[in-house]
């Protein structure tokens, strides 16, 4: 009994070890992305002259290229990564459904039609304050989270991965066609920012966007990373979670909360991007294993190397023309989608 203790603490540190170690890589390996992206875009700027810059030696132009457009736009590409791939870590791990995504759930899709709502109401969109955005986009995912949730929700069993699944890309298509529908109602300006915001492109680019989006990540991100045990234990299903005495609906609810507002405050300023929730924990989970303890740190450091290369892609591509970065993480998603659900018996 001793030998085998020992030998479970000698793999439980082995396992944190290597974890600690990817985490690592993968820290070096955005801030090695963020490097190229400074000196990636149409205005190139060399290594020396983005060097210098940050140091206060650069131009008057060279500052106003590197921290007015593109320092907060690299830095709103890595939050908006974390931050869903962890929204999609939670609801692949509430749901214990490996094809669970915000996007595909219809989360995206709840927040653009209150932001839309707004847009039809004022009367342009400079009236709409940065630090309201993503509480409305909350409110429009959270109401649209709630019908989901209803409908999926069996008594006794909790929620049905197949359900949840199969629910969501239906309530998504029913508020993509309403948001087809009240287009007609858009001014041309508006209706440019509302295919901006469908199309994934991160529009949200100067300080104002990020200082709105901080606080949501603040609190929720830290508040997901202490729930991990409690994750752990709902991964083995409802009956066996509520005999560990977990209070299953209630703990399922808070984190699909906290997994909404984490979605709904980064579409706010970044649009529509989407597959990112479906692809970074799937990538975690292969790196450091199911234990959500390693798995959503893991998750959020792959979703913001994943959106900072995607976005770097974007904008260098074809400069100056620029490919919005959901299009971008959409080849790169669909096929994988497609391939998990080939895999995945729903």
């Amino acid at each position: 009994m001793e030998l085998l203790k020992v030998t479970m603490e000698s793999l439980d540190r082995q396992r944190r070890n290597r974890s600690m170690m990817i985490m690592g890589i993968l820290t070096m390996l955005i801030f090695i992305v963020l490097v190229v992206s400074m000196n990636t875009g149409y205005a190139r700027l060399s290594p020396l002259e983005v060097l210098s810059t940050l140091f206060g030696y650069g131009s008057a132009k060279q500052e106003l290229i590197l921290f007015e457009f593109r320092l907060p736009r690299i830095i709103i590409s890595v939050w908006i990564g974390a931050g869903l791939a962890v929204s999609g870590c939670i609801m692949q791990g509430v749901s214990r459904n490996a094809l669970a995504d915000p996007g595909i759930l219809g989360i995206h899709a709840g927040a653009g039609l209150a932001i839309m709502l707004f847009l039809t109401f004022f009367p342009t969109t400079a009236a709409a304050p940065i630090f309201v955005l993503p509480v409305l986009a909350f409110i429009g995912a959270g109401l649209t989270a709630v019908l989901i949730y209803v409908l999926a929700y069996k008594r006794y069993k909790g929620l049905s991965p197949t359900r949840l699944l199969l629910t969501g890309i239906a309530v998504a298509a029913g508020i993509s066609a309403a948001m087809i529908v009240l287009t007609v109602r858009l001014a041309p300006d508006k209706f440019q920012f509302l295919a901006t915001w469908m199309a994934g492109s991160i529009w949200g680019t100067d300080w104002k966007h990020v200082w709105a989006l901080l606080p949501w990540l603040l609190v929720l991100l830290p508040y997901v990373f202490m729930k991990a045990q409690t994750m752990n234990i709902l991964n083995l299903g409802y009956e066996p979670s509520l005999g560990l005495g977990i209070d299953v609906s209630r703990e399922q609810l808070k984190l699909l909360a906290a997994g909404v507002a984490l979605a709904a405050s980064c579409v706010a300023v970044s649009g529509g991007i989407g597959f990112v929730g479906l692809i970074g924990p799937h990538l975690a989970r292969r790196l450091v294993g199911p234990r959500h303890q390693f798995l959503l740190p893991v998750s959020a450091l792959t979703g913001g190397l994943l959106i900072v290369v995607a976005d770097t892609l974007g904008r260098s591509l074809f400069a100056p023309v620029e490919i919005p970065t959901g299009i971008i993480t959409a080849v790169i998603g669909a096929p994988y989608f497609l391939y998990l659900m080939a895999r995945t018996k729903v």
